[in-house]
Formats: structure tokens, sequence, C-alpha cells
């Protein structure tokens, strides 16, 4: 089913109407009915009772998102959340670390008192602890040195700091954030590689694949890095589409005389 992204703009926004000052256009967006007069979303088209939100020269119209700008502000706000739900986590795990970097013998000495307590009810079930792949990483994690642990807390807040920006920037369509996820998302995916060499798992691959979508998606809609006519192209269909929101509202060919 296709989403009609102006009409569920405005149901959730509310109209955007606009007077322009030529009369060709004025009365093309403009009608007289019993209840008063009309004017014409610029959004989605439809006909809207009481005074116009604003009014002038057609160019200085406002620059309303819609249809295809719409569908790429929701796809942008959907890798915002995304973001900010990465970077929220983020942060725990690193406090988490950080914890556990200032009471590094307490935990190891709690490990092996529950270690000791469950080993015998695992043997009952033929699994041996001593020998387990989890047991063996966290046990190594009580090698590590305090400095160490505080370094990879200060990387961890650095990384979710990274995330948490992205996350503000997309939501506001911001063009920094999109180079910026771009750039970011990129110099993490050999890492993410590299792990799924390691160990492979579903949500391995799945987050690959998404991260490896967004970069690709946000760098040919958005124009990035010279691509499909660069910065000059994509601020020349924004700053043409005021005039020609009014134009194709009114039903007036743009250019015309």
């Amino acid at each position: 089913m296709k989403i009609d992204w102006d009409r569920r703009t405005c149901a959730r926004k509310g109209h955007v109407t606009y007077a322009p000052d030529d009369p060709r256009l004025r009365v093309r967006l403009h009608a007289e009915t019993a209840l008063g007069e009309v004017w014409r979303c610029l959004r989605c088209g439809d006909f809207v009772l009481g005074e116009p939100h604003g009014s002038g020269p057609a160019d200085h119209a406002p620059l309303v998102p819609r249809g295809k700008v719409l569908r790429d502000l929701f796809i942008l706000r959907f890798l915002a959340i995304e973001r900010a739900v990465r970077g929220v986590f983020i942060v725990l795990v690193a406090l988490a670390v950080w914890k556990f970097s200032n009471s590094q013998d307490s935990v190891r000495r709690l490990f092996d008192e529950y270690l000791d307590v469950f080993r015998p009810v695992f043997r009952h079930f033929h699994y041996d602890l001593d020998h387990s792949p989890v047991v063996g990483t966290i046990q190594k994690t009580f090698g590590y040195k305090h400095d160490t642990l505080l370094l990879v807390a200060g990387l961890l807040l650095a990384y979710a700091l990274i995330e948490l920006v992205e996350a503000v920037g997309l939501w506001y369509a911001k063009r920094w954030a999109e180079y910026l996820t771009v750039v970011a998302t990129a110099a993490f995916l050999p890492l993410e590689i590299y792990e799924l060499t390691e160990h492979i798992s579903w949500l391995k691959i799945a987050t690959l694949v998404l991260n490896v979508l967004a970069v690709l998606y946000i760098a040919l809609a958005k124009r990035l890095f010279g691509l499909r006519g660069g910065r000059r192209a994509f601020d020349e269909e924004r700053e043409s589409a005021s005039l020609l929101e009014v134009e194709e509202s009114a039903g007036v060919p743009a250019g015309a005389a």
C-alpha cells in the first residue's frame, strides 16, 4: 500500500497555506465558500478554511517538505532513533566498565563464589563451566589493569557521544549530521566485518546490513561527497522548491510568463 506522506503529515501537524502576491497564483490558491474563504495547502493540496498562514512574493513561500522529502525525513528519524538507543546502551556499558574497574577484586571474588555454587549444577547437565568460552572471557577481564579498563570506558563514552550527536542531527535533518553519520558508520564497517569472521550471529548480520544501507542511502539521497551533482544540485533543488510548490499547487507551469 502506497503511503500518502503529504496527507499523513498534514493530519499530524496541520496544513500550511500561503497567499502569494501574484494575482494569477493567488486566484488559483484561493476560493470563497458559504463558510468563508479557503486556501490550498502547499503540502497536500487540499483547500483549508480560514486565513492563510502567510503572504508575500511567491518565491518567499515557506519551504514545505512534501512527497519524497517527507519519506526521506521519516527514514532519517528512524535512523536517529536507532542511533539514540545505541548511544544510551553504550553509555550504560561504559558506566558498567567504570564501576567494574573500581571494584574488580570484589567482583572477581563474587564471581568465583557463584561459579563454585553453580559448577555442580551444570556438571549434572554434562556442561563443564571451567571450559566454557563465556566463563573464560569473563575471567580474562579480571586480568585487565585498572588503567586499561578506564581507557575502555572513556573510548566507549566517546563513541556513545558520537552516536547521540548523530541522533540529534539526523532527527532535525542537518546536513553536517548526514556527513558525520556516513563517515562514522563507514569507519566502523571493517570492524563489523572482522567480528563476523570471528563469530557469526543474526544480530551482527542485521547491524552490518542496516549500517551499509544507511551509508548508501544517505550518501546518494542527500547528494553527499559530490554524488548526483553534489551540494550545488541539492541546494538548487531545495531553493527552487518554495516557488515550484506554489506554482504547482496553483496549476501554473514552472517558469511560465
